[in-house]
């Protein structure tokens, strides 16, 4: 089963799914993707991918460090990130 929620705002695209393993936020912007994702049970390190199965790039604790590696790979800024609700408490 997965249940996904979505926003958008300044150009970035935002999906938030949640599978049987994984909670999942994908960011795209011009043919670009990065992915936050963190296990299906919210306590383990976020990991930063260049999209929903792409490679890990870096493992984070905080939400904020992993939207800024994501916000980077964009290039944009932090706050130019929309996120859905659903994934706002994602983090340790």
């Amino acid at each position: 089963m997965t249940d996904t929620e979505a926003a958008s705002a300044n150009g970035v695209a935002a999906r938030y799914e949640e599978t049987d393993g994984e909670r999942r936020l994908t960011f795209s912007r011009d043919g670009r993707e990065a992915t936050v994702a963190q296990n299906a049970e919210g306590y383990a390190m976020l990991k930063v991918r260049s999209g929903p199965d792409g490679d890990e790039l870096e493992r984070y604790y905080g939400f904020d460090m992993a939207l800024d590696h994501a916000a980077e790979l964009l290039g944009v800024a932090v706050p130019d990130l929309p996120v859905p609700d659903a994934a706002a408490d994602m983090g340790m």
